[in-house]
């Protein structure tokens, strides 16, 4: 299968490029640029030390780590968060500590993942009213525990 190119800029060149841990990974790992504690309940804006040109049509999801969630409770505060193709800033990731620890985090180190996705774009249609579904308006755990 032939591989979509996506340009990269390396602002930070003492980091390794994000790459894919396995051959059956879809997201590659984002590493930070900074050395920093995160205090339990504390969040923070941290430099991946990139900057990423997704193609139009596409979006950058980044997403949590599952290992740094299970170990310390590591998370990211807008999850996904988007990466849209028209952005050319460095890249960041809002990591929050949802642990009852402090966590050190040392430049270099894994702190999320970057998945690149096909997006469909579109346009409002307005209606007077929506077609009718089994489910209707019902919302927040409508489907029981």
């Amino acid at each position: 299968m032939e591989k979509m190119k996506v340009k990269i800029e390396k602002v930070d060149k003492e980091l390794p490029l994000p790459r894919f841990a396995t051959k059956g990974s879809v997201g590659v790992d984002l590493h930070s640029a900074e050395t920093f504690t995160l205090n339990p309940g504390e969040f923070r804006k941290v430099s991946t030390g990139i900057k990423v040109a997704v193609p139009p049509g596409y979006e950058g999801q980044v997403r949590p780590r599952s290992g740094l969630a299970a170990s310390h409770g590591v998370s990211i505060v807008n999850t996904p968060g988007t990466l849209d193709s028209d952005y050319r800033g460095l890249l960041y990731v809002l990591l929050i500590n949802h642990g009852p620890n402090y966590v050190h985090i040392k430049k270099g180190d894994r702190i999320a993942q970057l998945v690149v996705n096909k997006v469909e774009l579109f346009d409002w249609e307005v209606s007077e009213k929506l077609d009718e579904t089994e489910r209707g308006e019902s919302g927040f755990g409508h489907t029981g525990t």
